[in-house]
């Protein structure tokens, strides 16, 4: 395996980079270079903030100038750009249902992941950045599970990012998924507050004293026989909280491999079903750059359509 050897960079900080550590720049900087390696030069003093040496923890502002030194690194094919000619990367092409200078919206399909990893080569992200590889910056606002499909916000700048990051830590960002569980949803069951616990060696979360603060408001939307549709809210963003709190009022979704029930799943598979019927259908928050009010909707795909067109006539 051959080597090669970078340029000295020299990189003039603008308000879009400031306010990360420097350390955390250098990793998307200097891509292919391992974590020691980049605290090894900004250790030995390689790395220079407007002609001086700083600390890992250094945290860049506007108008900083910043010396990347040369480095020494394994040339290897990149493993994790996945070809854009792979029909599940270009499909996602067609899911952008918004895109400006500062963000981009995704109506994800059921069955991909938001990222790669365990033993995923790629996920959405990965995807998104072999579709614009001139883009200098994409990263994800917030994650949706694998199987759940609809609105997935995507960063194209730093500053859009915090932005839009902190309206979720603060709880300004109203969510609305579609969701079809078993049996009769009794229209006064609005709320549910129960805490959950994630087990860490499997991910299973359950309904424990012992858990973090969960809450999730419900609305039913249509009643079929054996099922309901209904409009589920989270106000905390737990891990799998939408399944476990329907689990929990003993109407698991449809197709839910980890709390569902068999037999509604043979039920609805009647109807075409043979996904999660869990969709991110809507979210309102504010434009990370001109505070615009945003409300976006996510049409449902085909297969979800035809099972409750299907249930109409049960």
């Amino acid at each position: 395996m051959s080597e090669i050897r970078t340029k000295v960079q020299f990189v003039d900080i603008d308000e879009d980079m400031a306010g990360q550590r420097i350390d955390n720049f250098l990793r998307n900087q200097l891509k292919n270079i391992p974590k020691s390696m980049i605290y090894r030069i900004v250790r030995k003093g390689e790395v220079r903030v407007n002609k001086k040496r700083i600390k890992a923890e250094y945290k860049l502002k506007a108008g900083d100038l910043v010396r990347i030194p040369p480095v020494t690194v394994e040339e290897k094919v990149e493993e994790n750009v996945p070809s854009t000619k792979l029909n599940k990367v270009s499909e996602l092409e067609h899911c952008i249902i918004y895109e400006d200078d500062h963000m981009l919206i995704l109506n994800k399909p059921s069955g991909t992941a938001v990222h790669g990893g365990s033993g995923l080569k790629f996920g959405a992200i990965e995807a998104l950045r072999a579709l614009r590889p001139e883009a200098r910056f994409l990263e994800l606002v917030h994650r949706i599970d694998r199987d759940t499909s609809g609105i997935l916000l995507v960063a194209k700048k730093r500053s859009a990012l915090r932005h839009l990051q902190a309206q979720f830590r603060e709880k300004t960002v109203q969510k609305y998924y579609f969701a079809l569980v078993m049996g009769e949803w009794k229209n006064s069951c609005k709320v549910v507050n129960a805490p959950l616990l994630k087990n860490e060696v499997n991910s299973i979360v359950r309904v424990n004293p012992n858990g973090k603060a969960s809450e999730t408001r419900f609305k039913v939307l249509e009643k079929f026989k054996d099922a309901t549709l209904i409009q589920a809210s989270p106000i905390t963003g737990r891990t799998h909280q939408i399944r476990v709190h329907t689990q929990y009022t003993g109407h698991p979704i449809a197709w839910d491999d980890r709390y569902g029930d068999r037999r509604f799943d043979a039920y609805t598979g009647k109807v075409g079903l043979d996904r999660l019927f869990l969709h991110a259908a809507n979210i309102k928050f504010t434009h990370p750059s001109s505070e615009e009010k945003m409300d976006i909707s996510a049409p449902m795909e085909a297969k979800l359509e035809k099972a409750i067109a299907g249930l109409r006539k049960f």
